[in-house]
């Protein structure tokens, strides 16, 4: 045998070794890996544990669900749910899930075109009762569809998100919303640009979509997304009410600032529940991908079936969204993918296009970014993500 093969064999037999070796690590394992950290260089915060991170970043709590194997392997919760009464975080506290709240308001859209009520390629304007959205010289050729506005591709200018209503304050309705009217505090959802010429990310016409399934069942909102898409699920522990009723508030986290201090009111109030009116845990959102992940292989299809999940995973030809979700290549795998951001609130929601795996971690404070960005690294890492995988020498 030549030198050169020799030192092939011997780094393929290592290499087998520690993926025999990585194989066998049992549940907990895992999840000291995750919660200890193990230095590296290249990782600021890689050394910290949780609790070392929440202290750091002034984060009062993270709570966070490991999708392995197309099944939730583990979810834990870590600090405080609220700084005020001292509740901790646990499985079942409820966090607002922001932009997340849009993949989840997608898959009812793609339900509502299963079923035959319109189609994902139909003028909005003809599912729309309760409001209209106007024509302007860039809608003449082409309409603007409930696919376009599900991927941010309808050329509406209203730019990225929305602040909320503290409690007290009056809420806006939606057509007071589309049109920038009093009580509304966001500008107006117009379309300033061709359609299907550039990606640009639009709450306002996520919110569209939830007038047209408003319009199309003729029931609210939180109770026709319990009946197509949570209850389905099994999300038990999930609703779009707005806002939050207090038998839920029970077990709700705080929305707190960037120093971890109580930030005014508990949370805020979102009309615009399609959009960012989720409140759910990182269990729930699991178990959302895995529904994804599933049908997309004909496996499960409590809610859709694997043709509607295809297309909600298939890039629409601008930007990088398919219908409701992040579409993104990382070393030889495909993941979906979707953040979110409310008043005191962060999260995100990772899952392989067709490997069981992903994770869903929520926080309960604007200074949440850093602890998901090395959650989420020591999560691939440890995992094996196949970003990260290093190829057997052959």
């Amino acid at each position: 045998m030549k030198p050169r093969q020799l030192l092939i064999c011997i780094a393929t037999y290592c290499c087998l070794l520690n993926t025999q070796a990585w194989a066998q690590q049992s549940v907990a394992d895992f999840i000291y890996l995750v919660e200890q950290g193990q230095e590296n260089i290249d990782a600021e915060n890689s050394e910290h544990s949780i609790e070392q991170l929440l202290a750091r970043f002034n984060l009062p709590g993270v709570s966070i669900a490991i999708i392995r194997d197309f099944e939730v392997q583990w979810a834990r919760g870590y600090g405080v749910a609220d700084v005020v009464s001292g509740l901790a975080v646990d499985t079942e506290t409820l966090f607002q899930a922001a932009s997340i709240s849009k993949p989840v308001n997608a898959m009812a859209v793609l339900k509502s075109a299963e079923e035959g009520l319109f189609s994902i390629d139909q003028d909005i304007n003809t599912i729309l009762t309760g409001w209209r959205l106007p024509d302007t010289e860039f809608t003449l050729s082409t309409k603007v569809t409930p696919r376009m506005l599900a991927s941010h591709t309808a050329g509406l200018g209203d730019g990225f998100g929305f602040p909320g209503y503290e409690p007290d304050q009056s809420l806006p309705s939606l057509q007071q919303i589309f049109d920038g009217l009093a009580p509304s505090n966001v500008g107006v959802v117009r379309v300033v640009r061709p359609p299907m010429s550039a990606f640009h990310y639009s709450g306002g016409g996520v919110t569209i979509l939830q007038q047209a399934l408003i319009d199309t069942y003729n029931n609210s909102y939180a109770d026709l997304m319990e009946e197509l898409v949570l209850a389905p699920i099994g999300m038990v522990h999930s609703t779009f009410e707005q806002p939050l009723p207090a038998s839920r508030d029970a077990n709700a986290a705080r929305a707190h600032s960037r120093t971890g201090q109580a930030n005014g009111p508990k949370w805020h109030i979102y009309p615009e529940q399609a959009a960012a009116g989720l409140w759910t845990t990182p269990t729930d959102l699991a178990r959302f991908a895995i529904e994804v992940q599933l049908s997309y292989q004909n496996r499960s299809n409590k809610v859709l079936s694997k043709e509607s999940i295809t297309e909600m995973l298939s890039p629409v030809g601008v930007g990088s969204y398919g219908i409701g979700f992040s579409l993104d290549k990382r070393g030889e795998g495909w993941y979906f993918s979707h953040g979110g951001g409310n008043f005191g609130f962060l999260c995100l929601l990772v899952a392989h296009k067709v490997k069981g795996y992903g994770f869903a971690i929520m926080t309960n404070a604007s200074s949440g970014g850093p602890v998901i960005s090395e959650l989420a690294r020591r999560i691939e890492a440890v995992y094996r993500f196949d970003s990260l995988d290093a190829p057997v020498p052959r």
